[in-house]
């Protein structure tokens, strides 16, 4: 039985997003409400992604895994549902701010309504101004953009271009003193032209996790601020524990008593997930 939609006293709106000068009225919601004084990292993008957006989005999501950051995007088709399902495999929660009302029956688009449901059953937010049975319009998409904008601390934009509805977040962002990150790309891609704009008007280029983790504030050299690896087997976790010190890879597969085919099987998932990376012939934690 899937959850019923609430409303979300206004005493209880998200401190960011009661900051700005348009805040809502009202918020409806599905499922379970974060702890606000997380992090919340709004991440959006063309509807029209290449492989490299795609596959940059997983990694750098994946690489926020462990620390209390919640994804926040718009539960459209491209960059928007591929940030939501990089943050559930990464076992971070997740919010989604869909341009219709909640009701199963509107939500948009059609086509995620399991990737909705999963969210929830995830832990994750369904979040909405528009009543439940309202349908998507075309205005309706820039008007729930200034809540994505509003509640997040930074807006990571993967992929848009120059003209992109996508780059309205980003602006809302910046009117609301929120941190605006870019993914770099090829000078010859369409879709990299609207952040390589924003990156010439003073948004911070991300090229790695740690990129978006000093942004958020997380600096472990500085605050002490501890990875929670709970979400990883044990196998992985094995792995990580051995990793106090960069290690070869050959030494730390014989001392993870891992066989070698398990034990490489596993280090490409932790790779892949941003937790570990092998340069000079070690391997480190990241």
């Amino acid at each position: 039985m899937q959850p019923e939609i609430k409303t979300l006293p206004v005493k209880d709106f998200p401190p960011l997003l009661g900051e700005i000068p348009d805040a809502p009225e009202t918020l409806y919601y599905r499922g379970t409400l974060p702890n606000w004084d997380q992090k919340f990292l709004c991440v959006v993008g063309s509807r029209k992604y290449s492989s490299y957006g795609k596959e940059a989005c997983e990694q750098l999501i994946s690489g926020l895994a462990g620390y209390p950051i919640v994804i926040v995007s718009g539960l459209a088709l491209g960059i928007d549902s591929i940030a939501h399902k990089a943050a559930l495999s990464a076992g971070l929660k997740t919010i989604a701010v869909p341009g219709s009302g909640l009701d199963w029956k509107v939500l948009y688009p059609a086509a995620h309504l399991n990737l909705a449901k999963q969210i929830i059953q995830s832990g994750g937010t369904l979040l909405s101004e528009f009543e439940a049975d309202f349908r998507a319009t075309p205005y309706s998409f820039p008007q729930r953009n200034r809540i994505m904008a509003g509640l997040s601390n930074a807006v990571l934009v993967i992929e848009a271009e120059q003209k992109s509805g996508t780059l309205i977040t980003s602006r809302l962002a910046t009117e609301y003193n929120r941190d605006v990150l870019a993914l770099p790309g090829s000078i010859f891609s369409q879709g990299s032209a609207g952040p390589h704009m924003l990156i010439k008007l003073g948004a911070t280029p991300v090229t790695s996790p740690q990129d978006i983790l000093n942004v958020l504030g997380f600096k472990e050299e500085k605050t002490g601020t501890k990875r929670d690896y709970s979400n990883c087997t044990p196998a992985e976790q094995t792995i990580l524990e051995l990793l106090a010190q960069p290690m070869p890879k050959d030494e730390l597969i014989r001392a993870s008593g891992l066989t070698t085919s398990e034990a490489n099987t596993t280090l490409s998932v932790l790779e892949i997930k941003g937790l570990i990376k092998e340069t000079m012939g070690e391997v480190r934690l990241t």
